[in-house]
């Protein structure tokens, strides 16, 4: 964690508002003790209530981070139920055993953000399309609806993560009124649990506010390659904006200043930019791994040589997965990774956004080494019958 005298990273700045709320009934974030809409209040009400039980003084945070722990050994299960799905209980055996070994799942246990819990509830939605799905009962599409707004609570892209229900309901054979309806009560179920929200921003800011109201554009940050400043030439077609603030702000503006800086870079260094909004984003999504610090030793340079593999296997693991696996079977899984791809590709995409759908990556990558093991037992044995007629 940070220094909790000085406030320097998001773990410091969570307990912080926690004892905040607790203490004066406010949620706050980087205003003081002023109410804010900078952040959404799913992950600061779960570590209250740990705090709250076990103490303000270290307690607490203590009982969250094992609470962490749980949660992780926990979605093995969940892991292992998509798996046997899409592949077959073989390869969902290696995926757990590929993911008990995950480094950064440690990692994630121990620091105090929403990564591993964010995590699990989409493991959970996963599971449940399948089940809502097959079995088209209004009950799973219900909880489809909760488990969408919490994971909303923590991050707001996953809102039209349900979206992919279209793609699953097609391939099913569902009728379009029975698409409406499922519809209507995820929709409504969604709208039920989100309005606590909407209300205390109406009532404490005197506006809708459906989500945040952060202070920095995710979309103009995401235009900085390597955090550099735009091409050189920019300000000079641009003279309205100046290069001390051109990075600052959160409304249309910022929007604006950002669609200004993809024009001119698409225009001036097409293949730069192109690389960042395709591989750039990749690499920062997937094949560095969300591990800032070492874990039984192994240092973080190690870990992102690993995470590549694992990756790269995984690649691998969906290019042969037709052979082990219909695409009708595996559409849960694919579109889930797809969803939380595409959806950070505008914005900033680093390792810590990424992580929640390595799990989903580790499934092929388990492929890829049921694959792999099959191929050496099978050069193996006909080694040994070789030696066999041979010796013969």
């Amino acid at each position: 964690m940070g220094d909790p005298n000085n406030p320097n990273n998001d773990d410091v700045k969570y307990i912080q508002t926690v004892k905040l709320m607790l203490n004066e009934g406010t949620l706050a974030y980087n205003t003081g003790t002023d109410p804010t809409a900078f952040i959404m209040p799913g992950f600061p009400f779960v570590l209250a209530g740990f705090l709250a039980i076990f103490g303000q003084d270290g307690g607490g945070v203590i009982a969250f981070r094992l609470f962490q722990c749980l949660l992780q050994a926990g979605s093995l299960y969940l892991i292992f139920i998509i798996a046997r799905y899409v592949f077959n209980s073989r390869i969902a055996f290696i995926a757990c055993v590929l993911n008990a070994l995950y480094l950064p799942d440690y990692f994630s246990s121990g620091v105090i953000l929403s990564e591993a819990l964010f995590r699990t509830i989409i493991l959970l939605l996963v599971c449940v399309f399948i089940t809502a799905v097959q079995s088209k009962r209004w009950g799973w599409y219900a909880l489809i609806g909760v488990l969408t707004a919490a994971a909303a609570y923590l991050k707001p892209h996953a809102t039209l993560f349900p979206a992919v229900l279209l793609i699953l309901w097609w391939k099913e054979k569902y009728t379009w009124k029975e698409m409406l309806r499922f519809t209507c009560i995820i929709g409504i179920v969604y709208i039920i649990l989100l309005s606590p929200w909407w209300i205390r921003n109406m009532i404490t800011f005197d506006r809708f506010i459906m989500f945040t109201d952060s202070g920095g554009s995710p979309f103009l940050l995401a235009t900085r390659i390597y955090e550099q400043m735009p091409p050189a030439g920019f300000f000079d077609a641009y003279p309205q904006y100046d290069p001390e603030t051109i990075f600052e702000g959160s409304d249309s503006s910022a929007v604006a200043k950002g669609i200004d800086i993809l024009k001119y870079g698409f225009t001036h260094e097409p293949l730069i930019y192109l690389y960042w909004y395709t591989i750039g984003k990749l690499i920062g999504l997937y094949f560095e791994s969300y591990y800032w610090r070492p874990v039984l030793g192994i240092g973080q340079v190690a870990m992102h040589i690993i995470q590549a593999l694992l990756v790269g296997l995984s690649i691998a693991g969906i290019v042969l997965s037709r052979r082990v696996s219909s695409w009708r079977r595996q559409l849960p899984v694919l579109l889930t990774i797809m969803y939380f791809t595409v959806i950070y590709i505008p914005f900033i995409a680093f390792s810590r956004y990424g992580y929640p759908n390595i799990v989903f990556l580790l499934m092929y990558t388990a492929l890829a080494v049921d694959k792999l093991i099959h191929m050496i037992r099978l050069r193996r044995r006909k080694k040994q019958v070789t030696t066999y007629l041979v010796e013969g």
